[in-house]
């Protein structure tokens, strides 16, 4: 097929071996001399390019090698590659160090913005909006009041409210609390509701008075973020001075259970800290941004939307509960507030490029991820906006752990690098990491993983190792 082209003078000493080989039209020829083995390599070059045959044979000969060094070793415990290329996929791909204050929680740094802009805009939600200043007073009142019902370090709150300003007082005030939060869709059915209730353990839940009815009956005390917030008339409005252990959790989101029971990912502050400054680096966001929260709660990516906006001095663009469904009137909030930055996963992508016309995204940061992105859909997007972030990682890494940054240059829908403090290894079953460009098992490490599963150990030693490299 095509043309046939020949690789020869491969050769390693000490070895002696007679052999052809021919299969998918790729040939093997070996021949002896007195103190060595020779090899030629034949392919069709419409099947094969000169680069894969030329890394095949290093490989080759790589394994041939370790077969004169160790005889005794089975072959699949043998190297592929060679010291050069294993420190190159090995430790080369995955320097991502970068300095961040991990000390700090998401919510003191959202703090310290505060203090810098706190007339800016932090949130805008239909008509309305709300300061920097306003939000963290809020926030503030309610906090002082959750250590008050013994809110603190490792205790789980849940919240289930719709969407709105309140919701984001709710999440930071827990945390301010030093709490971590337990989201709960309350358009989940009641009986995945009652069992993340009862499997969380948590003794509180935030909510609001229309919502109460439609939660499962639960022995958790309630606290309602509205026909509740008479109560906190004399709380203060300062920032609850609280110390901070990066270990402590931030929040516990429960996975979909498609592969079993639903699953709580206990999230650390350190790792959560860690994601945001690699975020505001790349893909990068500053204060004249303008970030739309489309994400339920209920999904970690989410936290990117209501967060990074907000250590920035940017400002987070709200929905109402219908309009996240609705691909015009996202389309329309989307014109109507200037937003900037948009996530969304390839279904929802393709919903709105369905209904949106030629440019109507073109000033917006599109970001993709939570499904496989492919080519066509990646040329829709780059046709309307010029550039896109393909983001890629499992909610046991902390939202996302690799990007890849898309444009005319860089068509293809890559997994990526990882982001600051991560690594990812492509690896055989082994663990011993595969060469380049062949298929293998991703394991993520760095400062993004998780504490493992909530209440389940078991599961948590069998997914959560000892970090090989």
């Amino acid at each position: 097929k095509g043309e046939v082209r020949t690789l020869p003078g491969l050769s390693v000493e000490g070895l002696a071996w007679e052999n052809r080989t021919t299969q998918f039209d790729l040939t093997l020829d070996s021949y002896e001399s007195p103190d060595s083995l020779g090899a030629s390599l034949t392919y069709a070059t419409d099947l094969f390019d000169e680069r894969t045959i030329e890394r095949l044979a290093r490989y080759w000969l790589n394994l041939l090698a370790g077969i004169v060094r160790q005889p005794e070793r089975r072959i699949g415990e043998l190297p592929l590659l060679s010291s050069e290329e294993y420190r190159r996929i090995v430790h080369d791909w995955n320097r991502t160090e970068a300095s961040y204050p991990s000390e700090r929680g998401v919510h003191q740094l959202i703090e310290e913005q505060v203090a810098r802009t706190p007339e800016a805009v932090a949130l805008v939600f239909g008509d309305e909006a709300l300061t920097y200043g306003e939000l963290n007073g809020r926030a503030n009142r309610l906090a002082h009041r959750l250590i008050e019902l013994g809110v603190g370090p490792d205790v789980l709150v849940g919240i289930a409210v719709e969407r709105g300003f309140k919701m984001v007082v709710g999440l930071l005030a827990i945390l301010k609390a030093g709490g971590a939060y337990v989201p709960l869709d309350p358009e989940y059915p009641r009986e995945r509701l009652a069992y993340m209730i009862e499997d969380s353990g948590i003794g509180l839940l935030l909510t609001q008075e229309h919502l109460v009815d439609q939660l499962p009956a639960a022995s958790v005390n309630i606290w309602r973020l509205d026909s509740d917030w008479s109560e906190l008339n004399g709380f203060p409005t300062s920032n609850p001075d609280l110390p901070l252990h990066p270990e402590h959790l931030a929040y516990c989101i429960y996975t979909s259970g498609s592969t079993g029971r639903p699953k709580g990912v206990a999230v650390r502050h350190q790792a959560l800290t860690n994601f945001m400054a690699s975020m505001a680096s790349q893909p990068g966001l500053d204060a004249n941004d303008r970030m739309l929260a489309l994400t339920s709660l209920s999904f970690d990516i989410a936290a990117l939307e209501l967060y990074l906006p907000l250590l920035v001095g940017g400002t987070v663009v709200l929905l109402f509960n219908h309009q996240n469904r609705d691909a015009q009137a996202l389309l329309e909030v989307i014109d109507r507030q200037s937003v900037s930055v948009v996530q969304a996963t390839p279904s929802t992508w393709r919903m709105l490029l369905d209904a949106a016309s030629p440019g109507a995204l073109r000033d917006c940061k599109l970001l993709s991820g939570g499904e496989a992105l492919s080519p066509d859909l990646t040329e829709r997007l780059l046709r309307q906006a010029g550039h896109v972030w393909n983001l890629y990682g499992p909610t046991e890494t902390t939202i996302w752990s690799g990007l890849y940054h898309i444009d005319a240059e860089h068509p293809s829908p890559w997994l990526g690098r990882p982001i600051a403090n991560t690594t990812l290894h492509i690896l055989e079953k082994s663990f011993a990491p595969v060469p380049e460009r062949v298929a293998g098992e991703l394991l993520i490490g760095g400062d993004g993983l998780a504490r493992g599963y909530l209440h389940r150990p078991d599961l948590t030693a069998e997914r959560f190792i000892p970090d090989p490299f």
